[in-house]
């Protein structure tokens, strides 16, 4: 706040006061410097990087307890593809962590561009309405985020739904001398006299660049805020003619119609960082007549592989397979030696610390991962199985509280393991895990049966030696031909895993029950019972 008066001052004692005021504002904005002023507010506790700044550095809002956050919806012309998946699903993460970690209240709003040069080409090609095109895909991009489980927006806004608040801001920033209409019914931002103000979020300053003008731009780095309308196009009547809005200037009418000249957290993908978000800033600027607008940029790039899924896929294996032997071992179906517990719950307790001290430093997730992952192979170690039952008393309470949080961990980031989600794809993943487990549950039984054979009697009266010794004979030959009539049995349930193996579906036999997991790039080992 002090800074801010401080600057504000400093401009007002500067040369300029004796120019025009549109002049002035011109020479001044393009002398004053680009750096990133800290925001006075609320620290929420949590460092992250902002592209605005180009460091990292606590993340301050204005309201304590609220975020305020606006993202860049898409541009409905077409389905949604894999850079807007991994965007979304990216930030709702983020958006999850400062939620059900931090306990700050996010206020989102999400703009939908619906009108747009490719939704109307597109609609032009299908014969139908640009309108009717852009609520097809709308409708198709919020059923693939809610199949993702990307959290909606507090509220959608649509730029058709806008349109005189558009034409307002536009005027607004006309008369501040900012922008300029054309003889042919555009309207354009004059970037060039906003100066070294433009280029907070990349290298690229106006006087860099010298395009040719092959419109009636007056620089060819200047960008459109007003399009004129072309014949039997998609438009509405404004000041300057029949037209419509440019790409940028939506968003900043939208976010300022909400959140008005403070805005803590704007996101998109990088692509967008520039020209997008560059003009936005510089729109906003303009029209609220302030030193900073939007406080905290942050980008996502697309990073995919086929190592990084499959990385990510044995993980979340690793994961389901520990929370299914945890369950058993506390049903008692899973018998294991003694457990040390106070290593366990001292474990759980230091995963918490470094879970929630990963979140703060710029959202770490591998980070709190890799710290769930340490518990997991602590809680692995003590889950040694046993073929009898000792009378040792079980750990279900520790074991209990472990899967309980890592549960919630996962839980509160959008993600769940009691359907098996991670290793079965399709809409039919629910079903097929089902049989499964029937098939399992079936095939321990028949196991089960195979190997519950009867024990040779060692006590015996030392009067009856002889006896005896006959009684133990009869017996081992009866238990000998009971393994010999039993053995197809065992066989049918080794050729049973072998062939689930093949598909991926790997069996494991613990002492008192069968679990299994998806295992993919190769068959499972196979374990021969005897």
């Amino acid at each position: 706040m002090l800074r801010g008066a401080v600057a504000a001052a400093a401009w007002l004692r500067g040369p300029c006061r004796g120019e025009g005021k549109v002049a002035a504002r011109r020479r001044c904005s393009a002398a004053r410097r680009r750096e990133w002023v800290p925001p006075a507010g609320w620290d929420s506790g949590i460092v992250a990087y902002n592209s605005r700044s180009r460091s990292k550095g606590p993340l301050i809002l204005a309201t304590e307890g609220v975020a305020t956050w606006y993202s860049c919806g898409p541009t409905v012309y077409d389905h949604a593809h894999l850079g807007h998946a991994s965007s979304y699903v990216r930030f709702d993460i983020i958006r999850r962590i400062i939620t059900k970690f931090f306990g700050i209240e996010v206020i989102m709003v999400m703009g939908i561009t619906d009108v747009d040069d490719k939704i109307i080409k597109r609609a032009n090609e299908m014969n139908i309405s640009p309108v009717a095109l852009a609520r097809i895909y709308e409708e198709d991009f919020k059923q693939d985020m809610a199949a993702l489980k990307v959290l909606p927006p507090t509220v959608y806004m649509r730029v058709t739904d806008n349109i005189p608040q558009i034409i307002a801001f536009i005027k607004t920033i006309i008369a501040s001398g900012q922008a300029y209409a054309t003889s042919q019914g555009n309207v354009y931002f004059d970037v060039e006299s906003w100066g070294k103000r433009y280029g907070v979020l990349t290298a690229i300053y106006p006087d860099t660049q010298d395009e040719s003008v092959d419109t009636d731009k007056q620089h060819g780095k200047d960008f459109a805020l007003w399009k004129a309308a072309k014949p039997q196009e998609l438009s509405w009547t404004s000041p300057w003619g029949k037209g419509r809005p440019g790409w940028h200037i939506e968003c900043s009418t939208i976010s300022s119609a909400v959140f008005g000249k403070q805005l803590d957290i704007h996101t998109g993908g990088i692509d967008l960082a520039f020209p997008h978000h560059e003009n936005e800033i510089a729109q906003c600027e303009v029209y609220h007549q302030c030193e900073q607008w939007g406080n905290y940029f942050l980008h996502s790039a697309v990073e995919f592989s086929d190592k990084s899924m499959d990385d990510a896929k044995h993980l979340l294996q690793a994961i389901s397979s520990f929370i299914r032997d945890a369950n058993a071992y506390i049903k008692g179906e899973l018998l294991c030696d003694p457990v040390r517990e106070d290593i366990l719950w001292e474990r759980l307790a230091n995963t918490k610390v470094t879970v929630k001290a990963a979140f703060a430093d710029d959202f770490d997730t591998s980070r709190a991962v890799a710290a769930i992952m340490d518990l997991i192979h602590h809680g692995n170690r003590q889950l040694k199985a046993v073929t009898k039952d000792a009378g040792s008393p079980r750990s279900s309470v520790v074991y209990g509280s472990i899967i309980s949080y890592i549960e919630g961990f996962f839980n509160a980031l959008g993600m769940s393991f009691g359907e098996r989600q991670v290793a079965l794809g399709g809409d039919n993943s629910a079903v097929l895990s089902n049989v499964i487990d029937e098939l399992v549950r079936f095939r321990a039984k028949v196991r089960h049966y195979a190997l519950a054979l009867p024990e040779a009697d060692n006590t015996v009266p030392v009067e009856g030696a002889m006896g005896a010794k006959g009684l133990k004979q009869e017996q081992k030959e009866k238990r000998q031909q009971l393994m010999r009539e039993r053995k197809p049995l065992l066989e049918a349930c080794d050729s049973l895993r072998g062939d689930l193996a093949a598909f991926g579906i790997h069996i494991q036999d613990r002492a008192a029950v069968s679990t299994w997991e998806i295992k993919e790039g190769g068959e499972a080992e196979q374990q021969t019972e005897k």
